[in-house]
């Protein structure tokens, strides 16, 4: 905790429609920043679903809320009692800062004029790029139309808004927002990856010493394009024949990826593990890989980049949208063209060349320095300080907090 005096410190209010046991890059988010922002002077709690039986923190209120129908790793929070307690909590703190575009929205809107307080939403999600895989019943161009001009209606209802890239902020530009928008990722909690047991982990899942192994990590969702990976893969293994890709995370392309797997006549080179524990499986894992691989075209940052760099794991991706904020250096990384048989060369060279490997892993651990979680909460706490200081609001006490039964 920091030692910034009680009555200057910030009092944030975070809302959002997702975060942990939902393992996402939103929940991760928050999650980063509310640990490194108390050290700035700004204490943030929480307002999100109660999925199952989490235990009560004193940072955060759960709201009860019902599953998404086929969609179990997914809640909605009920709208009248959202917003009733987001008016409650928002009564006793200087701004509010909303995570996602649904219901937790609307509550943190509505509660920020009611209580006449500061509001500002983080873009995580380039939606226009992937909805159509979610309702192909829909013509591509309407969704992407309909989907601009929700976004901006959104946007420019708001006092400020963080994006998490450069390319985030010009593509909503594009929309017509026209709400000042501050570029700002999430940062990496170095102390966090250290430590991976890659031994252990290849002795859990049987994988021999020598395997080469390619490591993806990631929601499966059909946006991150990891059919894509599975194409390449088919080439790649013509000159490695005993490639491995692990595929980690759930999601709603689970399914069609493993038939993809098994069409391609992949399913000995291909092992899906579902979701690691972030805190130590998932650390042994990219300890045991020798390449991440990244594919996805529409990520917003690509923050599982930088975690894998983090634990001096090469990195072959794509750079599309948000990555090449990350990758352009081309520091701890490869960039590969879209195209898997290029893919599979770029891969195939950084296998066969284990000096290069170790190169790039020293670069990779020193890069992802430069962007510290510490870093990025210090700049999000002048965001902060700036919005709140404009609007000259005051704040009341702040209660204590308690999570909703």
């Amino acid at each position: 905790m920091s030692k910034i005096n009680a009555a200057a410190r910030l009092r944030v209010l975070m809302v959002s429609d997702v975060y942990f046991p939902r393992i996402n890059g939103v929940s991760t988010s928050i999650q980063t920043f509310r640990e490194d922002l108390a050290d700035n002077g700004v204490d943030v709690h929480i307002i999100a679903p109660r999925y199952n039986d989490e235990k009560n923190e004193s940072y955060i209120t759960r709201v009860p809320a019902r599953p998404i129908p086929r969609d179990p790793e997914d809640r909605i929070l009920p709208w009248r009692l959202t917003r009733k307690i987001v008016v409650e909590a928002a009564q006793h703190c200087d701004l509010i800062h909303i995570q996602t575009p649904f219901v937790a929205h609307y509550a943190g809107l509505h509660a920020a004029r009611r209580c006449n307080k500061p509001v500002i939403a983080t873009y995580h999600t380039l939606f226009e790029e992937y909805l159509h895989h979610y309702i192909p019943f829909v013509p591509a161009a309407l969704l992407r139309a309909v989907t601009r001009k929700f976004s901006r209606s959104q946007c420019n209802a708001l006092d400020a808004m963080v994006v998490p890239s450069t390319a985030m902020k010009n593509r909503l530009n594009e929309y017509g927002v026209t709400t000042p928008m501050h570029v700002l990722p999430t940062g990496i909690p170095m102390q966090r990856f250290t430590n991976g047991n890659g031994v252990k982990f290849r002795s859990s899942y049987a994988i021999a010493a020598d395997r080469p192994v390619a490591l993806f990590v990631g929601r499966l969702g059909h946006e991150k394009n990891v059919g894509f990976l599975l194409q390449m893969l088919r080439i790649a293994v013509r000159t490695r024949p005993d490639y491995l890709l692990l595929i980690t995370g759930e999601g709603p392309a689970r399914e069609l990826l493993q038939k993809q797997t098994q069409q391609l006549g992949l399913e000995n080179n291909v092992k899906f593990i579902g979701y690691l524990d972030r805190s130590s499986t998932l650390l042994d894992a990219y300890a045991a890989a020798d390449v991440f691989v990244f594919a996805s075209r529409t990520e917003t940052q690509g923050l599982v980049l930088l975690e894998a760099m983090a634990m001096s794991c090469p990195v072959l991706a794509l750079a599309e949208m948000g990555t090449v904020y990350i990758l352009k250096p081309e520091r701890g990384c490869r960039i590969a063209d879209a195209d898997p048989a290029a893919f599979a060369a770029m891969l195939n060279q950084l296998i066969n060349d284990p000096l290069l490997r170790h190169r790039l892993a020293l670069e990779a651990r020193a890069y992802a320095e430069e962007w510290s979680a510490a870093a990025m909460a210090a700049r999000l706490t002048q965001v902060y300080r700036q919005i709140a200081s404009a609007s000259n609001f005051e704040t009341g006490v702040m209660p204590a907090w308690h999570a909703i039964e």
